[in-house]
């Protein structure tokens, strides 16, 4: 008796979830932006999202909630239903806020289901022009003479460019400071005049810098060159492979969402990413179009929590 109710039992929810696959999406969409209008990961999102709108037939509405680094809106992602129905843009402080924020009512990283790593993009790292080193090599020669005499500058506490300086310091074995600014603009003035002595900040923020000669570039963080600034060698050509840190920006559904929903939002997302109007145009502006599947998002995010977690602990970093 309780066997046939159990066979009936799943066979209307077999039926549920096959309809409930078919009819979606039926309402209109939406993609949380945990941050300001006009930034890479709005920019990115508004871009892929029109694409992605006239696939499914339904409006996808990109929606900005920013605040407290990116948490709020991420939160707000991480609790909504697990439909389908409202996405958030995953960025590289994703796995850093799990790390260095313990008093989070959510888990950034572990509340999310994939559905793909959009783009990556390298950071540079980047030298005032009268700092006379012209490689990594002279740079770690002359952090090494001058031990406790060189800083670097980051866009704030916590953030990538912080974290891949720590990791430079760690892998290069040099004793530099950490000098934290309000975002990268006043990080970039005092780079320029030689307050601070180096930095790594996204090759968007700096391209300009390096092409007009404001700044030296003397590698990027990816694991190949960077098209935007071709002449510029990696951190692997020059001799630390294990530095390696990008920017990137990917679509999350929250923890528990239909395997078969995750699959149509992905198939049609990359179709989206790999657009060649949309592509170009990413490309263009710096990014490196990944389009993964949502299973090597998640393998990714859950390497990135790996790769940041010895970074921060060394460092000592915490936000709260």
């Amino acid at each position: 008796m309780y066997s046939k109710k159990l066979v009936a039992l799943l066979g209307a929810l077999m039926v549920f979830t096959l309809s409930h696959a078919q009819t979606f999406p039926n309402k209109p969409l939406k993609i949380i932006v945990p941050y300001p209008p006009g930034q890479a990961s709005d920019q990115i999102s508004r871009m892929v999202a029109d694409k992605v709108s006239q696939a499914v037939g339904q409006p996808i509405i990109v929606e900005n909630k920013p605040g407290a680094g990116g948490n709020l809106g991420t939160e707000i992602g991480a609790k909504s239903p697990a439909d389908g129905y409202v996405m958030t843009i995953g960025t590289a402080a994703l796995p850093i806020s799990k790390l260095v924020y313990k008093k989070l009512t959510f888990d950034p990283v572990n509340d999310f289901n994939g559905i793909t790593l959009m783009t990556t993009m390298p950071l540079v790292l980047v030298v005032p022009p009268a700092l006379k080193v012209n490689t990594v090599a002279e740079l770690v020669e002359y952090a090494k003479n001058n031990p406790g005499k060189v800083n670097f500058a980051s866009s704030g506490t916590g953030t990538s460019h912080q974290l891949a300086g720590e990791m430079f310091k760690q892998y290069a074995n040099v004793d530099i400071t950490h000098v934290p600014y309000k975002g990268s603009p006043p990080a970039h003035l005092d780079l320029m005049g030689g307050s601070v002595d180096l930095m790594f900040d996204n090759i968007v923020a700096v391209a300009p810098h390096i092409k007009s000669g404001k700044l030296k570039a003397l590698a990027v963080t990816s694991k190949t060159r960077s098209p935007i600034l071709p002449n510029v060698p990696t951190m692997r050509e020059s001799g630390y492979p294990k530095i390696e840190a990008v920017a990137w920006f990917g679509v999350l559904v929250p923890k528990g969402t239909p395997k078969n929903i995750i699959n149509l939002l992905n198939k049609e997302f990359v179709a989206a990413l790999v657009n060649p109007e949309i592509k170009n145009k990413l490309q263009e502006s710096g990014a490196q179009v990944v389009a993964s599947t949502s299973e090597e998002f998640d393998i990714f995010m859950q390497n990135e929590v790996n790769k940041w977690s010895s970074v921060i602990n060394t460092a000592k970093i915490s936000l709260d």
